[in-house]
């Protein structure tokens, strides 16, 4: 399949070259249960050379029929995301996952997308449901950045400094078990797309909002969204005692926020906006919410994913965008709308190295071996972990609509 065509601002060439020498480095070797980060593919994953990967994915595809359903996330490669049921942001695919296994009784999810979207996937899926992750290296360095254990210090670290009305709110790009953690304590689960109506309900149950894993976007929220001033805010960071903050600090503050981002988002900087305001006569800039604050306050629109798809397919003819968020969703918009001008907001190429883990000869691997009787990669959250992460989902499910 082709690469996507958008060109960046500021450079000559288009993304399909960028992409061509764009090298994906596997993230762990070693299974480790309490991190994102996984393994290498057991068995033999086909040559990315071979001319007849397509025909291969298709005739597994067939041949599993409505047993299994297999969701894209936005940010996968166009050769995965041709053979998908169902494409979306990371929580409308956790519940299309659900949809799907109810109305076709599916014994498979085939989850192209990385670790904690599966996870949530699984834990919204019957037990009947097996979800299959074709690659165990896709994480997500953004849930890295907050384990497990640490949230239990920073929780100590609280009471402690004598916050007795903490709510925690986790984004939903984090580990079953920090869902689980907040299920625990009262809180709920946030995507990008309602992190406001969360905030706003966490507030209506406790004096205080520990927001995890990524800064950027409880920051944009609690300020943009809810009123709060930046000094409201102050950042933990689980690397330095207490946070590397006094108790004081702890107290006053109205968002606890974890020292967490995205290192896709997290790479637009202020210049960028400048650089394509400067290039592109009447630009739009459209930005998701985990970019830097000084960068949303310089956007023309900020949204999630949907948020962004939405914007671009609704605007007329001639419109001109740098977009700021992930470049396989970039340059499929630009494919899709070649009657308006779409960039990439960053100079620099930036995949999302753990979502593009997941590329044709995993998937084919994956469903060849689905198909052959051989369950591959499954993805289980342990039952305890499970329910106490679904006790936070529901509470999402039951806010209102954003």
């Amino acid at each position: 399949m082709p690469q996507p065509s958008a060109s960046p601002v500021g450079e000559s060439g288009s993304l399909a070259a960028a992409a061509a020498t764009t090298t994906l480095l596997l993230l762990g070797r070693r299974p480790d249960p309490n991190t994102e980060r996984g393994v290498v593919c057991p068995g033999v994953v086909p040559d990315p050379a071979d001319p007849g990967l397509v025909v291969r994915a298709r005739t597994a595809r067939a041949a599993l029929g409505d047993q299994a359903v297999v969701l894209g996330h936005h940010y996968q490669r166009d050769e995965v995301i041709q053979f998908a049921d169902a494409t979306g942001d990371s929580f409308k695919l956790a519940r299309d996952a659900a949809s799907h296994t109810e109305a076709h009784d599916a014994a498979y999810v085939v989850f192209c997308g990385v670790h904690f979207m599966a996870e949530s996937a699984d834990i919204l899926t019957p037990d009947t449901t097996t979800v299959v992750l074709p690659d165990l290296a896709a994480g997500c360095s953004l849930a890295d950045m907050a384990e497990i254990s640490q949230v239990e210090g920073a929780w100590a670290d609280l009471e402690e400094a004598g916050c007795a009305s903490v709510v925690p709110l986790t984004y939903m790009n984090s580990s079953a078990a920090i869902k689980a953690f907040t299920g625990r304590h009262g809180g709920t689960v946030c995507t990008s797309s309602n992190a406001e109506v969360a905030m706003r309900w966490a507030f209506e149950q406790g004096q205080q909002v520990l927001f995890l894993p990524d800064q950027h976007l409880g920051r944009n929220t609690a300020v943009l969204r809810l009123g709060l001033s930046l000094d409201d805010c102050v950042v933990y960071d689980p690397n330095l005692p207490s946070g590397g903050l006094t108790a004081e600090q702890l107290r006053s503050a109205s968002v606890v926020l974890w020292k967490g981002h995205c290192s896709v988002h997290g790479t637009f900087l202020p210049t960028h906006v400048e650089l394509a305001r400067a290039k592109l006569c009447d630009v739009r800039i459209l930005v998701h919410p985990e970019c830097r604050h000084d960068v949303v306050t310089k956007a023309d629109l900020v949204g999630s994913t949907e948020f962004i798809i939405r914007a671009v397919r609704e605007a007329p003819a001639g419109t001109a965008w740098a977009i700021g968020t992930e470049l396989n969703l970039v340059g499929r918009l630009a494919q899709e709308h070649p009657e308006q001008t779409i960039t990439y907001l960053n100079e620099k190429v930036c995949f999302c190295s753990t979502m593009n883990r997941i590329d044709l000869p995993h998937l084919v691997w994956a469903l060849e071996s689905l198909a052959a009787g051989e369950v591959v990669n499954p993805i289980r959250v342990d039952p305890d972990t499970a329910s106490s992460a679904r006790v936070a989902l529901d509470r999402m499910l039951a806010l209102p609509a954003a």
